[in-house]
């Protein structure tokens, strides 16, 4: 199979926000999963559990979005500063209609972005909340002078402002964040946008609640309404094996047939972000609208005998699949996609890292992100990949996908994936500029599709050297294995 790298022609340079993540109050994402408290004989920095930090620092987590989700839209903020002792607990409804004290709030959060070195994006509650409350936590994390929110931040222990950026105003509001039609959402979506202000020279990022998967009216309405208020409009799409959300189908012992029917659900995110953007191009022609997939991955049946408000999955080579689909389409739509992330961080759906108690593992979806990590902030380059078909029942997908990009030392990274279960993948990689001087590496995922690790065998799944690579007659050539991902770095000389 001939892969025909062009860096002659881009698209520009991939967002490192595209490698985001998201963190909500479910399950046990944040509580057990990230926030242990000072206390825990868990080792901690400030009640961050550190081999989870630790772990994730690893990716380069550019953005992680916060406090959801569903959740974000019954969260009051206030609920989450002040002396812990003292925060109001409540119920989340949401998911799994547990209690929780409201340890973990924005201080907490912006110490965990602190640790990872990354951006925050607040979700800000529009479906139960007010103009002003969402003012009011805007002013409390951006007002450096003095004024009533920034006094209260300075109460509460922290002189400088937080600086947050990135504010999402609301979340599904055509289903959890209010059930709205799109021209009641995208008039409060300017009502808000009004009152969400730049404090200092602090310049805010706002993303309006988008579409379900194809809902292309809604996109259309929130940009031709609200557009002009806003810097980016939201997509959400989840890949199930099962179109009934009753019915998801398992994360581990599916068939051949959900392995293909899962693979084929992920490419529609070509499609998606390709039609979104278009809608979003035509009512804003100078490019300024951004496209960004803040809610993204598999979602399955939950384990048997956990919580099902909690979404916790294992998470197998075919979910390593997933993520690396998602990846390359985010890279080759970078004029479009500008930022995503993953649901989500730890214990929940499409995870990183899973825990249990003191123990922690990386998930296949882990080692593709930090596989992947080269591309942040590197300039997209063309790609074209000699494919065929392979089919299982009524699914079929191209047996090989990739995307690549130039760095800024101009190494080349190609990411490829095998979509095959049965057959391993002879590649020769063709691009200009490549001698018999030229250096070769990578990295291989994969194999058994449905492999995972446990807590018993936490590197069970684990990328290896890619072996076998010669640099031949002008080109590469590499051979894939069943079921796998490859990262192969070309340095020319």
């Amino acid at each position: 199979m001939r892969i025909i790298i062009n860096p002659n022609r881009s698209v520009g340079t991939i967002n490192p926000n595209i490698y985001g993540h998201f963190a909500e109050h479910l399950g046990r994402c944040i509580y057990e999963g990230l926030w242990v408290g000072p206390d825990s004989p868990i080792p901690n920095e400030n009640g961050l559990r550190s081999d989870v930090v630790n772990a994730l620092k690893e990716l380069h987590v550019p953005v992680l979005r916060w406090p959801g989700g569903c959740f974000a839209d019954t969260y009051h903020w206030r609920d989450g500063v002040g002396p812990a002792e003292s925060r109001k607990t409540i119920v989340n409804t949401n998911w799994g209609g547990v209690t929780e004290d409201n340890r973990f709030g924005t201080h907490e959060f912006m110490e965990l972005c602190r640790q990872l070195g990354c951006e925050a994006y607040f979700s800000g509650n529009v479906g139960s909340g007010t103009v002003q409350e969402f003012s009011d936590w805007v002013e409390y994390c951006n007002m450096p002078g003095v004024s009533p929110m920034a006094d209260l931040r300075r109460a509460n222990g922290r002189e400088e402002p937080f600086n947050v950026k990135y504010w999402g105003i609301g979340n599904e509001a055509w289903g959890c964040g209010g059930n709205m039609r799109p021209e009641h959402y995208a008039d409060l979506c300017r009502q808000y946008s009004t009152y969400l202000r730049d404090y200092s020279d602090h310049r805010i990022y706002k993303i309006a609640s988008g579409a379900n998967v194809a809902d292309y009216e809604w996109t259309r309405k929130v940009a031709e309404i609200a557009g002009g208020t806003i810097d980016a409009v939201s997509l959400h799409y989840y890949t199930l094996p099962h179109d009934e959300w009753s019915h998801k189908g398992a994360a581990t012992g599916f068939t051949r047939e959900e392995y293909y029917a899962t693979l084929k659900k992920t490419l529609r995110m070509k499609e998606l972000v390709t039609e979104h953007g278009r809608i979003l191009r035509r009512a804003d022609p100078e490019g300024r609208l951004g496209l960004v997939v803040d809610e993204w991955g598999t979602w399955y049946d939950v384990e048997p005998g956990t919580n099902p408000g909690f979404l916790y999955q294992q998470n197998t080579v075919r979910d390593a699949l997933v993520a690396a689909l998602n990846l390359n389409i985010f890279n080759d739509h970078c004029d479009t996609v500008v930022m995503a992330n993953i649901a989500q961080t730890v214990n929940v759906l499409q995870a990183m890292v899973l825990t249990e108690g003191a123990k922690m593992l990386k998930t296949p979806t882990y080692h593709v992100f930090r596989m992947f990590r080269e591309h942040q902030g590197a300039r997209q380059v063309e790609t074209y990949a000699e494919t065929k078909l392979i089919s299982c029942g009524d699914w079929s997908v191209p047996n090989i996908h990739v995307s690549a990009s130039e760095g800024a030392d101009g190494s080349v990274l190609l990411t490829a994936v095998n979509l095959s279960d049965t057959d391993a993948a002879p590649l020769e990689v063709l691009m200009d500029g490549i001698t018999e001087k030229s250096t070769v590496t990578g990295e291989i995922l994969g194999g058994d599709a449905g492999a995972y690790n446990t807590f018993e065998k936490p590197d069970a799944v684990r990328p290896a050297a890619l072996g076998g690579v010669e640099v031949k007659g002008g080109g590469v050539k590499a051979v894939l294995p069943a079921s796998s991902v490859a990262a192969i770095r070309i340095v020319r000389e």
